[in-house]
C-alpha cells in the first residue's frame, strides 16, 4: 500500500506538474480531516508522511500525568512509559492511530480534500505560468461563443476574448484558429482568468516582431503604434543602423512582410512612418499621404495646428477623420488640420482686429500677429516686454496698450469678432446652397440624359411593332 502511494504520488506529480510538497501537505490535511471527523476533534490528532513507509502516518498527542482527568487528552505515566521509557510527567507523547480502521465517509471526505487541493494546485500553477507571458501574442483554438465573447482554448486552460477586444466584423466558428495578445491574468474563485485582445496596439508591434527579424534583433524599433481595428493602423519605426532602412525592412520584399500581418488583422491597412525627433517633423511623416505646407506648435497646450492645400485637406483629415485621429494618437500631439484659405482668412481676421486699434500700423500689426499678440493681449501685455517686440517703443508700447484696453471695455472688439463670425457663417451658408444648387442641376441633367437614352433605346421596338400591326390588316 506504501508503495503504491509514492507511486501515485510520483504520477500525480510527473502528469500535473504539481510539486510532491504540495501533493504530500494535501495528503497530510485530508487524512487529518478524516481522523478528526472519526475519533473526535476534541483529540489533538496530527498527520505525517513516512518517506520510508511511504505511507500517511495519524498520531494523537496527549500529555503524561498521574492521574487522568481527561482519557481524549491525557494518559498515565506507566502507560506512558510503555511507549517510551524515557518519558516524564507533564511530556507530551504520540499514540500512532490505526488508519485502517476508517469508514467509507472518513475515505470519500479525504478523497473530496486531495481532488481539491490538486485543484488549487494546478490553477495556481496555470495562474504562475500564464502571468509571467502577460505581453505575449498566444494562440489557441475557439472553442464556443458565450454573449459575444469567444472561449479560447489554449491548451491547459481557456482564455476569454470579450467583445470589446475583438476586431469589428470578425466572426469565428467553433474549431476556428484564434491569435490574440495576452492582456491580462487575474485569479478567481473559478480558476484564473486569461484575457486576450485582438484591437489593442501591441497586437500589432508584436506581429511586426515576429514577421520581421530586424524588429525581433532591435535594429528597427517600433517607437509607437496607433490602431483604428479591422480599418487603419499606423506605426512609427526607427533604425539604429544607418544601412538599414527601416520603413523597406518592415514592408519586405513586394511588401510580402506587411502583408502577411495585414492577413492576420483581417485586411486592416498598415502605413509605416517614419519616426523623427523633432515633433513636427515626425506629425508630418504621419500625416502622409497629405502634404504639409506650414506647422503651428503651442507647446503649451501640447497641440499643433497643421495647415495643408486645399485640395489636400480631406486628404489629411481621411475618411471619418482616421488619418488625423491616428496620427494624433501615433504622435501624442492635439491636431488641427487648417486649409490654407480658412488659415489665410483667420490671419487677415487677426490684423483686422490689431488695425481697429487706435494708433496701430500695418508694420506694428505684422509684427503683433508675427508674435502671437491678440487686442486682448495687448491690452493686458507688459509695456517694457511689448516695447521688446520689433517696431515697439517704451512709448508707443504705453499707447497700444491703453488703446486695446479701452477696445476691450468699450465693447468694440467684441462687436468686430462677431461681425466677423456671422460673415464666416454666412460665407459658409452661401457655398452650401452653391454647391446644393450646382448638385441639383447635375441631377436634373443626368435625369434628362437617362431619360433621352431610354427613348431612343424604345424607338426601335415602338417602330418595328407599328410595322407588324400595319401588315396583319392588310
Amino acid at each position: 500500500m506504501g508503495s503504491e502511494l509514492a507511486r501515485v504520488l510520483d504520477q500525480v506529480e510527473k502528469d500535473k506538474g504539481i510539486d510532491r510538497a504540495v501533493l504530500v501537505e494535501a495528503l497530510e490535511s485530508a487524512m487529518l480531516m478524516a481522523a478528526k471527523k472519526k475519533f473526535g476533534t476534541e483529540k489533538e490528532i496530527e498527520a505525517h508522511f513516512n518517506e520510508d513507509l511511504g505511507e500517511i502516518e495519524l498520531f494523537q498527542f496527549k500529555t503524561v500525568v498521574e492521574e487522568i482527568d481527561n482519557d481524549d487528552t491525557e494518559i498515565e505515566t506507566d502507560a506512558a512509559r510503555k511507549l517510551d521509557p524515557d518519558v516524564a510527567v507533564g511530556d507530551s507523547i504520540g499514540i500512532k492511530l490505526d488508519s485502517s480502521e476508517f469508514g467509507r465517509i472518513a475515505a470519500q471526505t479525504a478523497k473530496q480534500v486531495i481532488i481539491q487541493k490538486v485543484r488549487d494546485a494546478e490553477r495556481d500553477i496555470i495562474y504562475n505560468e500564464f502571468n509571467v507571458r502577460k505581453g505575449e501574442v498566444v494562440t489557441g483554438t475557439c472553442r464556443r461563443i458565450e454573449k459575444g465573447c469567444l472561449i479560447v482554448d489554449l491548451g491547459r486552460t481557456d482564455a476569454i476574448l470579450p467583445a470589446r477586444e475583438q476586431i469589428p466584423g470578425e466572426s469565428y466558428r467553433p474549431g476556428d484558429r484564434v491569435l490574440g495578445f495576452l492582456i491580462d491574468v487575474q485569479q478567481t474563485p473559478r480558476g484564473p482568468k486569461i484575457v486576450l485582445s485582438r484591437t489593442c496596439p501591441e497586437l500589432l508591434i508584436q506581429l511586426f516582431k515576429q514577421e520581421v527579424p530586424e524588429v525581433n534583433e532591435g535594429i528597427v524599433q517600433i517607437k509607437s503604434a496607433a490602431r483604428e481595428p479591422g480599418i487603419r493602423a499606423k506605426i512609427a519605426v526607427v533604425s539604429t543602423d544607418s544601412d538599414v532602412d527601416p520603413v523597406g525592412a518592415c514592408v519586405g520584399v513586394k511588401g510580402s512582410r506587411v502583408q502577411n500581418v495585414v492577413q492576420e488583422l483581417r485586411g486592416e491597412k498598415i502605413d509605416i512612418v517614419p519616426w523623427n525627433e523633432e515633433a513636427s517633423r515626425f506629425v508630418c511623416n504621419a500625416l502622409a499621404p497629405a502634404e504639409v505646407t506650414k506647422v503651428l506648435i503651442d507647446e503649451h497646450n501640447h497641440s499643433m495646428e497643421i495647415v495643408v492645400a486645399d485640395n489636400q485637406l480631406s486628404l489629411a483629415i481621411g475618411r471619418r477623420g482616421q488619418n488625423v485621429k491616428l496620427a494624433s494618437m501615433l504622435s501624442g500631439w492635439k491636431l488641427d488640420i487648417v486649409s490654407e484659405t480658412r488659415m489665410h482668412k483667420r490671419v487677415e481676421d487677426s490684423k483686422k482686429l490689431l488695425m481697429a486699434i487706435e494708433g496701430m500700423n500695418d508694420t506694428l500689426a505684422q509684427s503683433a500677429y508675427h508674435y502671437g499678440l491678440t487686442v486682448d493681449q495687448l491690452a493686458q501685455a507688459d509695456v517694457a516686454q511689448l516695447a521688446q517686440v520689433p517696431g515697439f517703443n517704451e512709448e508707443k508700447a504705453t499707447e497700444i496698450k491703453a488703446n486695446a484696453a479701452t477696445m476691450v471695455s468699450s465693447g468694440k472688439l467684441a462687436e468686430m469678432k462677431k461681425q466677423l463670425l456671422d460673415a464666416e457663417k454666412a460665407a459658409v451658408a452661401a457655398a452650401k446652397t452653391n454647391s446644393d444648387a450646382v448638385f441639383e442641376r447635375l441631377k436634373a441633367e443626368v435625369k434628362a440624359h437617362v431619360e433621352k437614352e431610354r427613348t431612343e433605346a424604345d424607338a426601335p421596338a415602338a417602330e418595328a411593332a407599328e410595322t407588324s400591326s400595319e401588315g396583319s390588316k392588310n
